[in-house]
């Protein structure tokens, strides 16, 4: 008589079904409790429900760079661009390539678009060029000043910052000389470039200035022509100033504009880059200690600070205006600090800087500079409206999904229907509480792929009160009371609900993985839903079935509980008389 005891022993195990759904109770209002608290009382929306901003970027032909565009480089932009706009703190947008030479940026309503938009648009090419000659561009145009008041400051790695010799202070405050003709900044432009030196590639690419300067003779063309480009730049036309300096090789010398003061332009004479925006470890915005003011603070690779040195060591010997370096982003001087000292590890750009450009600006240099250039398309408002007519229509679809799904249920297992609908219940709280907690969590948005998702959800979750329905009511068939048919129906049941959900959950991690954008949400939501499924039928469903099973109401087995023998088809005799006639077939043989 023990034997049979023991073999019931697993099945025993459910005989406390409160325990399971204290479980989850618990877990229902602590997931509730977090939502409220957190203040996150509602998922968050993606971009086609709530509205926002869609801009589409254009990869340009690069001089030199024939092949630029290809996936690779693509791949990397969109990488590029989504940890800028991340950085913001968008954590769910969507940066993805359409075609082979455009990228979509969807940016979600209530993030700052303007300050997105000049994010990811921003090629962010950053050189550190010497500086030739320089002189104030404007319709009024003084003198070229050999030594112009410094647009920024570098700092050297014990932390003191470099300021512009005496004389060069004095020369900048105290001389006017009439406007400058063409001629003497045509002679400016020689003399600089004769004392420039001159680039060779490294084994990297990169230009790496010779030791020995080489005089570049006066009837050289490249000369002549950046001598006619300097005298006819005006940077207070808009357009001048954005053309200067633009799709420049690295190797090139170069024209280009760059303000100190707003309103106020200059235009530079600056020689070939000799550290690029690569050998930057990490930059950011903060506030300098000393003057108050907003700068981005940048630090070197151990190469890059070594090529820092050498310029700076360089510089730091020669006369101004020859003793400036200038930062050149996307073809436009930000600082042109002077050198007093060589510097190495860590510098400063300074400027007309607010908290806002400062932080941005170091966002875009410490995530790299974009592979290729460019070009803003397009850029669209979306509106909610659209997303709110698919989303209602969405819901209504749900709904008529799942009020058939309760009529089916009514009208086939009749008292069984009152479980299966308290467990939808509770999977749909789980479900809501976690995607609310998400959004702040791990930037998870809503959007219309992942309302189909969580409708789809609806049928999977259903199919798995029915498989276990029908595993019962197999059991009473074969002439079982109610009570063992639920415990022996479970583990049959529990198998098949186990591989359905795997094939679900593979099925949704196989298309999250392989897909991008917004077909990712549906997939997530699928994968979501499919997991709280099997937490719900575990800790819920079955403990909730036990407790049925020992009402009068099921026990029964009354035309309205879903579970009525004759209604079934059990056929006589039952398990009990069976085991009778089992035990009396030894004693007549």
């Amino acid at each position: 008589m023990a034997a049979p005891k023991k073999g019931r022993g697993p099945s025993g195990g459910q005989g406390r079904p409160g325990r399971s759904l204290v479980m989850i109770l618990i877990a229902m209002v602590a997931l509730t409790g977090g939502m409220f608290l957190s203040g996150h009382t509602t998922p968050r929306l993606g971009i086609d429900l709530a509205g926002g901003t869609s801009i589409t970027l254009e990869a340009q032909n690069q001089p030199g760079k024939p092949n630029a565009i290809n996936p690779t480089n693509m791949d990397t932009a969109v990488g590029i661009i989504e940890r800028r706009v991340n950085g913001l703190g968008v954590s769910e947008a969507e940066v993805q390539t359409q075609g082979d030479r455009n990228i979509i940026v969807n940016i979600p309503k209530g993030t700052d678009s303007k300050q997105a938009q000049a994010q990811v648009g921003t090629t962010a090419q950053l050189y550190f060029r010497p500086v030739l000659t320089v002189a104030a561009s404007g319709p009024e145009q003084p003198a070229p000043s050999g030594t112009p008041t410094p647009s920024g400051s570098a700092t050297p790695s014990g932390g003191a910052t470099p300021k512009a010799d005496d004389k060069g202070e004095e020369a900048t405050g105290s001389e006017a000389t009439p406007s400058p003709s063409a001629t003497s900044q045509g002679r400016a432009v020689t003399e600089g470039l004769k004392k420039a030196p001159t680039p060779t590639p490294t084994d990297s690419g990169e230009p790496k200035p010779s030791d020995t300067p080489e005089a570049s003779p006066s009837a050289d063309p490249a000369t002549a022509k950046l001598q006619e480009e300097f005298a006819k730049l005006d940077c207070t036309d808009p357009e001048q100033r954005a053309a200067a300096g633009k799709n420049a090789l690295p190797t090139d010398s170069i024209v280009a504009c760059g303000s100190n003061v707003p309103g106020s332009y200059e235009k530079y004479v600056l020689g070939p880059a000799e550290v690029s925006g690569s050998d930057v470890d990490d930059a950011k915005g903060a506030i300098d200690q000393q003057t108050g003011e907003w700068i981005v603070s940048m630090e070197f690779t151990s190469g890059g600070a070594k090529k820092f040195q050498t310029i700076t060591s360089r510089l730091s010997q020669q006369q101004p205006p020859m003793n400036q370096f200038a930062i050149v982003l996307d073809g436009e001087v930000v600082s042109a600090p002077s050198v007093r000292t060589a510097l190495s590890k860590n510098a400063q750009i300074s400027g007309s800087f607010n908290q806002q450009s400062a932080e941005d600006l170091g966002n875009i240099l410490s995530y790299g500079a974009l592979p290729l250039t460019f070009e803003e398309v397009s850029v669209t408002t979306v509106t909610a409206a659209l997303g709110s007519e698919q989303l209602k229509g969405g819901l209504i679809a749900g709904g008529i999904g799942l009020a058939l799904v309760v009529i089916y249920l009514v009208a086939y297992y009749r008292g069984l229907a009152f479980i299966a609908l308290l467990s939808l219940l509770v999977s749909g709280v789980l479900t809501y509480t976690i995607m609310s907690l998400l959004g702040p969590a791990i930037g998870f948005a809503l959007n219309l792929p992942a309302v189909c998702g969580a409708i789809v959800a609806i049928g999977i979750t259903a199919d798995s009160f029915i498989v276990y329905f029908e595993r019962v009511r197999d059991e009473i068939r074969e002439g079982r009371t109610l009570r063992p048919a639920i415990e022996r129906a479970w583990p049959r049941a529990r198998r098949t609900i186990l591989v359905s959900d795997f094939v679900s959950f593979l099925a949704a991690a196989v298309l999250f993985l392989v897909t991008v954008g917004k077909v990712q949400g549906f997939a997530f939501t699928l994968g979501l839903t499919t997991l709280l499924d099997v937490v719900v039928v575990f800790l819920f469903t079955k403990p909730l079935m036990t407790l049925m099973g020992r009402t009068k109401f099921f026990s029964k087995g009354g035309p309205w509980s879903g579970l009525d023998p004759k209604r079934l088809g059990a056929q006589p005799p039952l398990r009990r008389s069976r085991r009778v006639s089992a035990s009396t077939e030894p004693k007549e043989a």
